[in-house]
C-alpha cells in the first residue's frame, strides 16, 4: 500500500518537474511573462537548454516511466520543439531603444520635408505680394 502511495507521489513530482521546465522554456521563448519581472523576456539559448534538459530526462528515464508519464513527456518536448523552431524562424525584433533611435531620423526627415514645403509655398506668395505692390 505504501509502495502505491510512493508511486503516485513520484509520478506527481515527475509531472511537476516536467511542467516546471516546460513553463521555463515558454518564458525563455517569450511566449509567457516572467512572473518575477512581469515582462516578456526572450532568451532562445536558455529555451534550448530547457528543452535539452527534458530530452535528457526522456533518455535517462527510458524504460522506467509509466505509459502516461512517457506520453506526457513526449508531448511536452514535441510542443516545445515546434514553438522553439517557430521562434527561431521569426525575424529578429529590435530592442525598444533601437526602435526609438530608428524612428528619430524618420521623424526628422518628415519635419524637414514639412518645413521645406512650407518654405516653398511661402516664396511664391511673397513674390505675388511684391508684384501686386508694384
Amino acid at each position: 500500500m505504501e509502495s502505491n502511495n510512493n508511486d503516485q507521489k513520484y509520478q506527481a513530482l515527475f509531472m511537476q518537474m516536467v511542467l516546471s521546465l516546460q513553463t521555463a522554456a515558454y518564458q525563455q521563448m517569450g511566449k509567457i511573462k516572467n512572473p518575477i519581472t512581469d515582462k516578456i523576456e526572450k532568451d532562445l539559448n536558455q529555451a534550448r537548454f530547457s528543452i535539452d534538459m527534458l530530452e535528457m530526462f526522456k533518455q535517462k528515464t527510458q524504460g522506467n516511466l509509466s505509459e502516461p508519464e512517457e506520453q506526457f513527456l513526449k508531448k511536452v518536448i514535441s510542443e516545445l520543439q515546434l514553438n522553439y523552431v517557430a521562434e527561431v524562424q521569426k525575424p529578429q525584433e529590435k530592442p525598444a531603444e533601437e526602435k526609438k533611435e530608428d524612428e528619430k531620423p524618420e521623424k526628422k526627415e518628415v519635419k524637414k520635408e514639412k518645413t521645406q514645403k512650407k518654405a516653398a509655398s511661402k516664396k511664391p506668395k511673397k513674390s505675388d505680394n511684391k508684384e501686386k505692390k508694384k
